[in-house]
């Protein structure tokens, strides 16, 4: 994909005038970055992206819940098997370009060792998620979808809150994009097996239904 767009511009007579003034435009969007990271502290959630700041607005109950539910049940299971890291929303993931906060990341044992006290940008996890709400659904299916892909995110996974369904992604290392594995349901009594935390398994249900939840966790607790 990167190969067949750095084609395109090679094709075009004036590519060396669109580099450089793409050049000039990104110098001046690392400024603001920069600037971004030292503005930005606990009590905000924002993101930058493609050069503007973005602010997060407070979600709705089910988003939240969602998202405690499956940050439980993964950090749990991590910690008890010592396979990494697991962080929610504060961990500032550090791309080439952009600035993310996603709503759950994971960083395998490695990765994880290398952390420090004081670090603030983390590098690319293995895996990211992220709740789906009105105003993030267009970053989360576009923009991070692809950047994600590209930075080597080995597996998205993209919950529906309303539809309670999870969509999961694998990295395609060939051609650097993420392939669909499967989209699975709640109300199917579906089971989410993790491609990138080794042996993590919880019936999809467990991340909408608070009964369901403290089952699986049990089970975590008891394996």
């Amino acid at each position: 994909m990167l190969q067949s767009r750095i084609n395109d511009l090679l094709e075009a007579p004036d590519a060396l005038l669109v580099i450089e003034r793409a050049q000039a435009i990104l110098a001046n969007e690392s400024a603001r970055r920069q600037a971004f990271r030292k503005w930005l502290c606990d009590d905000v959630k924002a993101e930058f992206i493609n050069g503007e700041v973005i602010m997060h607005s407070p979600v709705k109950r089910r988003h939240l819940d969602a998202t405690q539910n499956l940050l439980m049940l993964l950090r749990v299971y991590v910690h008890k098997n010592d396979l990494g890291a697991v962080d929610s929303e504060k961990a500032l993931i550090g791309l080439t370009r952009n600035d993310y906060e996603p709503d759950i990341c994971y960083w395998n044992a490695e990765t994880a060792a290398s952390f420090t006290d004081d670090q603030m940008e983390h590098p690319v996890p293995d895996l990211i998620v992220e709740v789906l709400s009105r105003s993030t659904t267009g970053r989360d299916r576009g923009v991070k979808f692809e950047d994600y892909a590209a930075h080597g995110v080995r597996e998205y996974w993209i919950i529906d809150p309303i539809r309670k369904a999870v969509e999961q992604y694998e990295l395609d290392e060939g051609t650097m994009a993420f392939a669909k594995v499967a989209v699975l349901y709640d109300d199917a009594n579906d089971t989410l097996k993790a491609l990138a935390v080794p042996g993590f398994e919880i019936p999809v249900r467990a991340i909408f239904d608070k009964k369901m939840n403290m089952d699986a966790l049990q089970k975590i607790l008891a394996g």
